[in-house]
């Protein structure tokens, strides 16, 4: 139950922060609102490993496979597309093709056990799950 608080906490957390740094954009610069969601970001990871457990960040260098590490260059570009998408599709609308992008490439991960995640079997209702939603995209925008 935790886990599905925590990750509709995310997605209306990512909804928010998409609004906010689009209008952040508008004022100043796509790369000047993205450098600074990344610098603010840094600055509360920083704070806050201050009050938890205080891990060696050096750990890093030991981190297997050196590709994860990428995740940070990954976010860079989730904020610029968020960013991009939200100021020319609108919230909604954008936020349903992102969470539709998501679920299909996650569930391609999963089938074919990609990145290191363990592989899952092909399932119908998966598959019709996500025809599902894209119809809900097109019924909304309709």
């Amino acid at each position: 139950m935790l886990g599905i608080l925590i990750a509709l906490l995310s997605g209306a957390l990512m909804s928010v922060q998409g609004v906010f740094n689009t209008a952040v954009t508008k004022q100043t610069s796509l790369w000047v609102s993205t450098g600074f969601v990344q610098l603010s970001a840094f600055a509360v990871c920083v704070v806050m490993w201050f009050f938890t457990g205080r891990e060696n960040p050096m750990e890093l260098f030991h981190v297997q496979p050196k590709y994860t590490l990428l995740g940070g260059v990954i976010g860079a570009f989730i904020t610029i597309t968020v960013i991009k998408s939200m100021g020319s599709l609108g919230p909604a609308r954008a936020v349903m093709l992102i969470v539709i992008s998501q679920l299909i490439v996650a569930y391609v991960i999963e089938l074919f056990g990609i990145f290191g995640v363990e592989k899952q079997p092909f399932e119908w209702r998966k598959i019709l799950g996500m025809a599902a939603a894209i119809t809900g995209i097109v019924l909304f925008k309709w």
